[in-house]
């Protein structure tokens, strides 16, 4: 009899043994947060470069995890807007199904256009990485917060530079030809300039469209020979951009300067290790990292130890998530209108971005700027601001 009690009590006791530390040490139930990029279709690198910057904040992050949920990791679902706004509003229904706290995408404005706004009926928050067309944050949707900035702040600070960059070189350049790709992006930062140019005393003499994609330029480099504008200024995604760019070399025409504004490929360490002649001496007012940061050289550092180039898509949607982290940890729960609030009161400044401290305003994170670059020596340098110059802008390229 004695043997069967104490038998019982060792169980028992072995039993509670076991219980006790496998509640002590139960992990924090994870958070659900989308990733939603086009990673196949026509603007398959840019998404696949937005994931990987994406991963690669999760990954940094869940090493200590959400500290105010006990350390909880951040639960990747990853989606594929496959370069169409429709299948990005089905990715988010199925992300909406799923139980996500929150989404981070989708790279082309077309696409967020539609995603942010699937998201909103289900008050979903949704961080926006790239997506430049400022109707993205007009539209009063409570859940859209973007972290970068909207072409017209992009296509404002060009418009001024340039026109100090010619004041400055005695206003050699007078005249524009705007190249541009048929989507949002495109056809909106085309307008905007299209609208401000003349205003700074320089003539637009034509406005091109192209389709996306577009397999060839040579027609448009023809009229570009006939118009010989002084400033060629491109809008583009990557593909459009390079070979556009490529189609001048080898037609031989050489502006005063290619100027561009957001161009797809302008600050792209990719173009410039695939094509450095034509790269070569090009502008550019794009999403740039502060190049005095560390941070920024450690990550570059990262990426390229993948095989991977350290494109604007991969350190805007890093920081993306890293803003969305900071949000769910002074939420302090996985519950979207929370998050919702926290992004709203944001201050968030721990990133290598040249913007300060996040605010939103209506969605928009209002200190976000762009900088401007020159591909010179085979290096892609900051020119404008002064506080993140790293070289003297070279203007005119060609006298």
């Amino acid at each position: 009899m004695s043997n069967r009690r104490s038998f019982i009590q060792q169980t028992a006791a072995t039993a509670s043994a076991l219980a006790f530390p496998l509640v002590a040490g139960a992990q924090p139930k994870p958070v659900k947060v989308g990733i939603l990029h086009p990673v196949t279709g026509a603007l398959a690198f840019s998404g696949q470069q937005c994931r990987e910057g994406a991963l690669m904040a999760i990954e940094d992050i869940n090493k200590a995890g959400i500290r105010s949920l006990g350390g909880a990791k951040l639960e990747v679902l990853l989606g594929d807007a496959q370069s169409n706004p429709q299948a990005g509003t089905a990715e988010i229904e199925k992300m909406n199904e799923a139980g996500v706290s929150a989404v981070v995408g989708a790279f082309a404005s077309a696409i967020c256009l539609a995603t942010t706004q699937a998201a909103a009926k289900y008050n979903l928050p949704h961080v926006v990485d790239v997506g430049v067309a400022d109707q993205i944050v007009e539209r009063g949707l409570k859940n859209t917060f973007r972290f970068g900035p909207g072409y017209k702040t992009c296509a404002s600070i060009a418009v001024n530079n340039l026109h100090v960059l010619n004041s400055v070189a005695g206003k050699p350049a007078k005249t524009v030809m705007i190249i541009h790709e048929e989507s949002l992006f495109g056809t909106g930062t085309a307008n905007l300039l299209a609208r401000e140019l003349p205003g700074y005393g320089f003539e637009v003499k034509e406005v091109v469209k192209h389709a996306n994609p577009t397999r060839d330029f040579n027609n448009i480099v023809l009229r570009m020979k006939a118009v010989n504008p002084d400033i060629v200024i491109p809008a583009n995604y990557y593909n459009e951009y390079a070979l556009l760019v490529r189609t001048m070399q080898q037609q031989k025409v050489v502006p005063k300067a290619i100027y561009s504004v957001l161009g797809g490929a302008a600050s792209s360490y990719k173009f410039l290790k695939e094509f450095p002649d034509a790269a070569n001496g090009i502008i550019d007012c794009n999403h740039w990292f502060n190049p005095k940061d560390k941070r920024a050289a450690a990550l570059r550092a990262r990426v390229e130890k993948k095989g991977l180039f350290f494109t604007y898509e991969v350190f805007n949607t890093y920081t993306a998530v890293l803003l969305l982290a900071d949000a769910i940890e002074r939420a302090k729960s996985a519950d979207r209108a929370a998050i919702t609030a926290a992004l709203e009161s944001s201050s968030f400044a721990d990133h290598f971005m040249p913007y300060g401290a996040t605010k939103f305003v209506n969605g928009q994170n209002t200190g976000a700027q762009p900088l401007m670059t020159q591909v010179v020596k085979g290096d892609i340098r900051v020119i404008v601001p002064r506080d993140y110059r790293e070289v003297d802008p070279i203007f005119p390229l060609r006298a």
